[in-house]
């Protein structure tokens, strides 16, 4: 049976014309969904049908792995994907999912975290919230979900959306109650791009610490953000630590080039290792905010002109990573400084308080990018989609933190939004969620994704200030640990 499934494969991939500003058109997409609905019917819309049957009878679908976890059934699967979806005759690739499946009568949130996809079984906060399902997506060009041989002209928001369509409408056929995408950072944004070329597949969405850049080469807010954030004595004892670490750049570049012969640590993208260290001093004043609190600022030293050279070493070190930028720490992320460097834009902030101290300042994505990748700037990507949301935002959510420096831009609602919300924590950093809202706005904000997913209780649906999440807090699934993803790569990346 499966066999003659996967024989269809040539009809899942079939993906409707392009409009000229790169949304698909709906006649494409209903056809789409009947080509894969024809396809599997048979199987995978039996209902009686084992959940791994069903989901492994979808074309194209198969299995890697499935892991057993207390009151789910966990898949880490495959999915083949057309490279470019433009042109489907253009070749595949095999695109990496995971599904943590609770009951097919369960809503369904779709996560992305914008870069590679965990194995492990995880819930994002709106999968607790609504007690579902949820399909996680790792992001087209994060390894091992890229093309071989990788055309990097197909690495865009529009294509990376087309990936999740094609998910979503292969999947609504077993999961068939409503559906929510939600993602955290680079996540946020791409549930944001997602929502703004297929609006018609989500049911709302739930954006978290979400940049938007919207003109690339206006950064002020960024600038205005870190005159103002926290307390001057924070700011003071960062600034100090970020100046001692250029005026000392001679011996604490000798002690990284030990530690980087040790390590086998090179530094051929970015071109020299003194590039590389300025790029992680550069970095450490943003990165204490986005992942720090002001609480922690007491673990900086107070008087950094006095410090020993461990001092101001370790606190570069334990703030930014000094393995972000060797060759070694940035190939893992080439998809994302590719796309910050062709569409997402990235800041590009003054530090005043460094004076003449820095020889190549705050550095473009180019640099972080293999130089045999071409990359071409396109200014009115980040315009398109901020334009949509003003106008045409509809049951979407977008949560900052107030002393994260990535929501210094941020999206905004326009006159044409409806049932949209922008919500702020008081104090919160880059792992600011709905839990951190006050209480009025946290029971709001959960009456409403409740609402969404079509499973708000008569209670809350009377009176939203008693909304609370449907799913008990599971310590293993539901936990995000925000400083040790600092520890995974650059500091400064969404």
């Amino acid at each position: 049976m499966r066999k003659a499934l996967r024989g269809f494969l040539s009809l899942a991939v079939l993906i409707g014309t392009v409009s000229a500003t790169g949304a698909s058109v709906g006649a494409a997409s209903a056809a789409d969904a009947t080509a894969i609905r024809s396809a599997g019917s048979d199987l995978s819309a039996d209902a009686t049908a084992d959940i791994k049957d069903r989901i492994l009878a979808i074309p194209g679908m198969s299995l890697i792995e499935e892991k057993p976890y207390a009151g789910y059934r966990y898949f880490v699967l495959n999915y083949t994907q057309p490279i470019d979806h433009r042109n489907p005759s253009k070749g595949t690739f095999q695109q990496r999912i995971t599904l943590l499946h609770k009951d097919t009568s369960r809503p369904t949130v779709f996560f992305t975290s914008g870069y590679n996809v965990s194995t492990n079984p995880s819930r994002s906060e709106p999968t607790r919230i609504v007690d579902g399902n949820q399909v996680s997506l790792e992001y087209r060009f994060f390894t091992p979900s890229r093309p071989a041989p990788a055309d990097w002209s197909k690495l865009d928001i529009w294509q990376a959306a087309s990936d999740q369509h094609r998910v979503f409408t292969a999947l609504k056929q077993i999961y068939s109650e409503n559906w929510l995408s939600t993602g955290g950072s680079k996540g946020g944004m791409t549930a944001t791009y997602f929502e703004r070329f297929y609006p018609k597949d989500m049911d709302g969405v739930v954006a978290y610490v979400a940049p938007n850049d919207v003109v690339n080469k206006e950064d002020s807010a960024y600038d205005r953000f870190f005159e103002n954030v926290g307390t001057k004595e924070c700011r003071d004892r960062l600034e100090g630590v970020q100046r001692e670490a250029l005026i000392r750049r001679e011996p604490l570049e000798k002690k990284y080039k030990e530690d980087a012969d040790t390590k086998g640590y090179t530094f051929n993208t970015v071109g020299s290792l003194d590039k590389a260290y300025e790029a992680v001093v550069m970095d450490y004043v943003w990165a204490y905010w986005q992942y720090s609190k002001l609480a922690d600022c007491g673990t900086i030293p107070a008087d950094a002109k006095n410090a020993p050279d461990q001092a101001i070493w370790d606190s570069i070190d334990d703030i930014s990573g000094f393995s972000a930028y060797t060759d070694q720490g940035l190939e893992r992320y080439t998809p994302y400084y590719y796309q910050a460097g062709t569409q997402l834009g990235s800041p590009d902030i003054k530090q005043p308080w460094l004076g003449n101290l820095s020889r190549y300042g705050y550095q473009p994505p180019r640099t972080f990018v293999p130089s045999s990748i071409p990359m071409t700037f396109q200014p009115s990507a980040m315009r398109d989609v901020d334009t949509w949301v003003r106008h045409n935002a509809t049951r979407m959510m977008w949560v900052y933190g107030e002393n994260d420096p990535w929501g210094a831009e941020r999206f905004r609602l326009g006159d044409g939004a409806q049932d949209s919300y922008v919500y702020t924590v008081a104090g919160g950093n880059h792992g600011s969620n709905v839990a951190g809202l006050a209480d009025d706005e946290k029971a709001k904000a959960t009456a409403d994704i409740l609402r969404w997913a079509g499973v708000a209780p008569a209670a809350v649906q009377s009176d939203p200030a008693k909304a609370k999440p449907l799913a008990p807090y599971d310590a293993r699934l539901d936990k995000r640990d925000v400083t040790s993803e600092r520890r995974q790569g650059p500091a400064l990346r969404p």
